[in-house]
């Protein structure tokens, strides 16, 4: 048999259980009463012996009165047992919902932390490639030199040097022989 947790219903059940304990306590204060009555008119009249129909009547009224008694005393059992029951799976569930708020806190908190956590990682991976950039720029910064410094010497000798080969013809007034065609 399962049982739901329903506040309501639970409600419910400890009001049936205060209903039957009011109930139990009102008769068990009226079979006092029974027998203290009982128990006076019995003392006050010494010479009062009960008769066999009233004994056997009063008799048959306890045992009506016990049965329900008991039938009664198993319904408080069976409701005990249920709070019981009841008790233990509030119990099981907060102790759950305690776990799970824990678990939840700290996820937050890793969310929290992740992109910290993420930006370091990043910052520790980018160092060497930031190293590597700044050794390539300062090796492109010496080639610029360098290249800059040979076009310098270069364009020194290129001025130096600026003799263009052509070729040399022979000077004015000597003969030159003019190539004819013939008699053409």
């Amino acid at each position: 048999m399962t049982f739901t947790t329903d506040p309501q219903s639970f409600q419910q059940l400890q009001a049936e259980v205060t209903r039957l304990r009011e109930e139990l306590q009102m008769r068990d204060q009226l079979v006092q009463q029974l027998s203290q009555e009982l128990f006076r008119l019995v003392k006050g009249n010494a010479t009062y012996l009960p008769t066999r129909q009233v004994s056997e009547r009063h008799m048959a009224e306890m045992r009506a009165l016990r049965e329900q008694l008991q039938g009664f005393e198993q319904q408080v059992t069976f409701y005990q047992e249920q709070i019981s029951s009841r008790d233990g799976e509030i119990y099981q569930l907060r102790q759950t919902v305690q776990e799970l708020t824990d678990r939840s806190r700290m996820l937050e908190q890793v969310v929290q932390e992740l992109p910290r956590i993420y930006r370091q990682k990043f910052a520790e991976r980018m160092e060497p490639v930031k190293q590597k950039v700044a050794m390539l720029q300062r090796e492109n910064r010496q080639l610029h030199a360098e290249l800059q410094s040979v076009s310098y010497r270069l364009a020194i000798r290129s001025r130096n040097t600026s003799r263009i080969d052509l070729p040399s013809f022979p000077k004015v007034g000597a003969s030159v022989g003019i190539p004819t065609f013939g008699n053409a």
